[in-house]
């Protein structure tokens, strides 16, 4: 059975990084370590190791650097994200993401529990009629297309994508996020969040699983989500309803959010991705369900749509809990596709749902 993991939300404040011995740094880091540049995130200083590249921001505009890093060249690569431009912060921890939610974010603070609270612009939800998968010939014939899976042309993905990368490419900074969907390493797949929001960036970090250090230095993912949702979609562009557009194409193995802030977005296209690659290609059930297991191994599990209460009947004190939101049932056992919890918020009492209370 899948292992159950407690997200820790950490302290709110990071300890001092230590200051590295001159002697042991290269030219790039030497400017870095010098302090001469005047950084519009302290966060950048002290979120990644000194061994790591990170781009100078500061008011006259972009100091170059000497050389990038893997994931840079890799991002610049696939999606001509503008490495001397924009900073690209890896895997950053949950403290650093924090203080730059809280500096950088309007809305954003902490709550008397020490969770971080965001304001997701004008959606509160996701936006089903906005969804769209991509048809192309490769998995055209495993969809069943209709009100809920509406098809897009390549024409408009590329369009929709382009903007996208255009988008994060005007920002100051970018997160990206590593980390696995599916607790059985069988059928896992690695995931990659790439985002302009720090609320975007904590939110996957916590509902995907978290890779070991050694696993994310030449980390390849098998997705990768465009995030910037804080950028509308063209509404003109053929096939649009409105400035939001969640568009997935199983070919390039890519999705990419515009129009929408709201983070679950994310994690949903991630189940709608699990949907598509496990029955299609290891006979996996997929189910939007909680899940618990007795003592005696017994495994039950809850169905429901959103907002029915599989959290609240899955956090059972006398059994061990599975997951609360996304599993797949293969012929080794049910196991939890996420990391963390995904607990709706609103009318939550401490009398009523304790469990869920205090991990929030």
């Amino acid at each position: 059975m899948a292992p159950v993991l407690k997200e820790d939300v950490g302290p709110t404040r990071r300890p001092m990084t230590p200051t590295p011995d001159p002697s042991h740094l290269g030219p790039r880091s030497k400017q870095l370590a010098s302090g001469n540049l005047n950084y519009h995130s302290t966060s950048l200083r002290t979120m990644v190791s000194n061994t790591v590249n990170k781009t100078a921001l500061h008011p006259g505009g972009v100091a170059p650097s000497f050389e990038h890093t893997e994931l840079e060249e890799e991002l610049h690569e696939k999606a001509n994200l503008d490495y001397d431009r924009v900073a690209i912060v890896p895997n950053p921890s949950v403290a650093a993401l924090y203080e730059d939610a809280l500096v950088y974010e309007t809305g954003s603070a902490i709550t008397s529990s020490g969770a971080l609270t965001a304001y997701s612009g004008k959606k509160t939800g996701r936006s089903p009629l906005d969804k769209r998968i991509v048809k192309e010939p490769s998995s055209e014939n495993e969809i069943w297309w209709g009100p809920v899976n509406k098809p897009m042309t390549p024409d408009v993905w590329k369009i929709n994508r382009e903007r996208a990368i255009d988008y994060l490419n005007t920002r100051n900074r970018i997160y990206v996020i590593d980390g696995y969907a599916g607790w059985d390493k069988k059928y896992q797949i690695k995931v990659r969040v790439v985002c302009a929001r720090a609320y975007h960036a904590l939110f996957m970090r916590n509902m995907l699983i978290r890779p070991e250090r050694s696993e994310l230095e030449h980390f390849q993912p098998d997705y990768t989500i465009y995030n910037a949702g804080s950028f509308p979609a063209n509404r003109f562009t053929e096939g649009m309803t409105s400035a939001t557009s969640v568009a997935i194409n199983f070919a390039e193995k890519e999705m990419v959010i515009l129009g929408t802030e709201y983070a679950g977005e994310m994690k949903k296209g991630v189940f709608t991705v699990l949907f598509y690659e496990m029955p299609v290609k290891h006979n996996v059930l997929t189910l939007h369900s909680s899940a618990n297991e007795g003592k005696n191994g017994d495994v039950t599990v809850f169905f429901g749509l959103s907002g029915t209460g599989k959290t609240t009947l899955s956090a059972d004190p006398n059994r061990q809990l599975i997951g609360d939101d996304e599993h797949c049932w293969s012929d080794r056992g049910v196991f939890n596709i996420e990391g963390g919890c995904y607990a709706k918020c609103v009318g939550l009492s401490a009398e009523k749902e304790p469990d869920i209370y205090g991990a929030i």
